[in-house]
């Protein structure tokens, strides 16, 4: 079948994941090795906190959801989900259901947020021309996904099982044995979804999104703080001079 394709078709299917992957990580290294001051969300907080207090929470959680979600769709292949009594019609039922839940807190937060960084003088003030071509590639990764979602669903079309070709094509990139007749022939949402997060990717490292990987894990298992009391030394604040030297003829 590999015969048939066009060089293309190839470079698309079978070349560029390889690209996106060798991208990603390069980048991700030599990013924390040259531009450790750079690896930053470049906080706006102090300018403006009440769109941030919204948007900022739907968006993570809506992003975490839906990418939980793409780890089950990809990863898991269909046999294991009809292995433990979880038919084809139930999983579909669930993944729209959740789908649609964790695309809309998504799509909500991050317009909040681009609405934010245009409307709010000193947030926009901030804004990098780095800042808008991540943007660009992430609000597009984001609604092409949800259009594959309908499309899927038969809300915007007939409907399709992406886990017959889709997954199972993104699952071999990682066996390295690449099987792009598969996304070939499947419907034109999934190709162009799969292309902007593959092009998301891509410009990952060089852009304020390596913030992903710096979340404060260890917070949770560090030791506890230690604070000094007060003492004998009286009143708050107040504490005994420490020892030194004293002045000539004392």
């Amino acid at each position: 079948m590999t015969e048939s394709l066009t060089a293309s078709q190839i470079l698309l299917w079978a070349v560029l994941p390889y690209v996106t992957i060798a991208v990603f990580a390069v980048g991700l290294v030599w990013r924390y090795r040259y531009d450790k001051f750079g690896w930053t969300t470049r906080s706006s907080q102090l300018y403006d906190r009440k769109l941030l207090r919204i948007a900022s929470p739907l968006f993570h959680i809506g992003i975490l959801a839906v990418l939980m979600g793409h780890v089950v769709g990809l990863l898991i292949p269909e046999q294991w989900t009809d292995a433990v009594g979880v038919s084809e019609s139930m999983y579909h039922l669930m993944a729209v259901a959740l789908g649609a839940v964790a695309g809309a807190a998504t799509l909500i937060g991050i317009a909040l947020l681009v609405y934010r960084r245009r409307t709010v003088g000193p947030v926009f003030s901030a804004t990098t021309r780095n800042d808008k071509v991540m943007y660009i590639f992430l609000v597009a990764a984001i609604c092409l996904g949800v259009v594959a979602t309908l499309s899927g669903a038969g809300v915007l079309g007939e409907g399709h099982n992406y886990r017959e070709d889709v997954s199972v094509w993104f699952r071999s990139i990682f066996l390295l044995n690449p099987e792009p007749a598969l996304m070939v022939e499947a419907p034109m949402a999934f190709k162009v979804h799969a292309v902007a997060g593959m092009m998301l990717f891509i410009v990952w490292p060089f852009t304020r999104l390596v913030h992903a990987f710096s979340a404060p894990l260890g917070y949770v298992f560090r030791p506890y703080v230690i604070y000094r009391d007060h003492g004998d030394s009286g009143t708050p604040g107040h504490r005994a001079p420490r020892p030194g030297w004293e002045k000539i003829g004392q």
